[in-house]
C-alpha cells in the first residue's frame, strides 16, 4: 500500500541524492511538468546515472512520463525499461493510451525477457477522462488512479480551493472505480507546502471518503500523509479483537456476533482483516 508518493524533478541532483532518506512509501521521478522543454534528455541521463550509482530499497520506485501525445513520450518511453523502476506514471491517461502503452510493454519486456511487469498509474486529470475511469481502472497493468486535481480544475475552468468542493465528484469517481477493480486510489496533492493544517484537513477528508493515499510535493509533507492514511492504535485493536472474537464465534457456528458492544458480521470481519494487512507496512 503506498499512503505517500513523494514527487520529485528528474533534473535535481540535490533532492535525487537524498531520496533514500525521506519516509515516503514510493517516489515518482517526474519527467514532466518539473522539466522544462530543452532539459528533459539532460533529465533522462541524470535518471539513467542515478540508477546505476543508488540502489533504492523499500519503497516503489515510479517515473512520471511525458503524456503520450507530447514530443518527448518515445524517448521516455525507449528508456524506462532499462531502469529497475516498479510503474509508470502516465499523465492524462486514456484508455485508449494505457491500452496501447500495456500492449507495447508487453512486446518489450518479452524481447528484453523481462521478468517482472512494469505497472501503470494513470493521472486522472481531464473531464473526459473521468467518463472512463472505470475501464481505465479495470486494466491489468493500473495498480492504481492518482487523481490530478490542478489539472482538473484548469480543464473545469473553475478555481481550485483547499477546500476542494470542486473535485469533490471526481474523488469519488476514482475512489469507486478504483475500489471496484481492487486498486489503490491516490489523492491529489495539497499544494500548499506551508499550511499543515489545511494539509492535514485535506488528507483526512480524502481518507474518509475513501482514499489510500496521497501525493506529496515537497518531504514535509510525508510524515503528516503517513500519519494520517496509516491506520490508529484504537482501529488496529479493534481489529485484532474482531478476529479474536470471529474465531470464537466460528467454533460455536455463529455467523454474528458482538464487539465492544458492536454487532460483527461479515463486512466488519473483512475490513478488519484488510485493515491489520495495512499494518505488515
Amino acid at each position: 500500500m503506498k499512503r505517500s508518493l513523494l514527487f520529485i524533478p528528474a533534473n535535481s541532483p540535490a533532492m535525487l541524492q537524498n531520496a533514500d532518506i525521506f519516509d515516503a512509501d514510493a517516489l515518482i521521478f517526474d519527467l514532466e511538468d518539473a522539466i522544462s522543454i530543452y532539459e528533459k534528455d539532460a533529465a533522462r541521463d541524470l535518471m539513467s546515472s542515478y540508477f546505476s550509482t543508488y540502489k533504492l530499497e523499500n519503497m516503489e520506485l515510479i517515473i512520471r512520463i511525458n503524456q503520450i501525445d507530447s514530443p518527448f513520450f518515445e524517448k521516455d518511453f525507449e528508456r524506462v525499461l532499462m531502469w529497475p523502476i516498479d510503474a509508470l506514471m502516465v499523465p492524462k491517461a486514456s484508455y485508449e493510451s494505457l491500452k496501447m502503452i500495456q500492449e507495447r510493454l508487453l512486446k518489450r519486456e518479452k524481447k528484453m525477457k523481462n521478468t517482472k511487469p512494469l505497472m501503470l498509474i494513470p493521472i486522472i486529470e481531464q473531464a473526459i477522462h473521468l467518463f472512463e475511469v472505470e475501464k481505465i481502472a479495470s486494466l491489468e497493468r493500473v495498480s492504481a488512479l492518482l487523481l490530478g486535481g490542478e489539472d482538473l480544475a484548469t480543464n473545469l475552468e473553475v478555481e481550485r480551493t483547499k477546500e476542494g468542493e470542486e473535485i469533490l465528484l471526481a474523488r469519488q469517481l476514482v475512489i469507486y472505480a478504483a475500489k471496484a477493480h481492487g486498486k489503490e486510489a491516490i489523492d491529489t496533492p495539497f499544494t500548499d507546502v506551508t499550511d499543515k493544517e489545511g494539509l492535514m484537513a485535506d488528507a483526512r477528508h480524502a481518507k474518509k471518503l475513501g482514499m489510500t493515499g496521497k501525493a506529496c510535493i515537497h518531504p514535509v509533507q510525508i510524515d503528516d500523509v503517513n500519519l494520517i492514511f496509516s491506520p490508529t492504535e484504537k482501529e488496529i485493536l479493534f481489529a485484532k479483537r474482531v478476529l479474536d472474537a470471529f474465531k470464537e464465534a466460528s467454533l460455536q457456528n455463529k455467523g454474528v456476533f458482538s464487539v465492544d458492544g458492536k454487532m460483527v458480521d461479515k463486512p466488519i470481519i473483512e475490513r478488519a482483516k484488510k485493515l491489520l494487512e495495512k499494518v505488515k507496512l
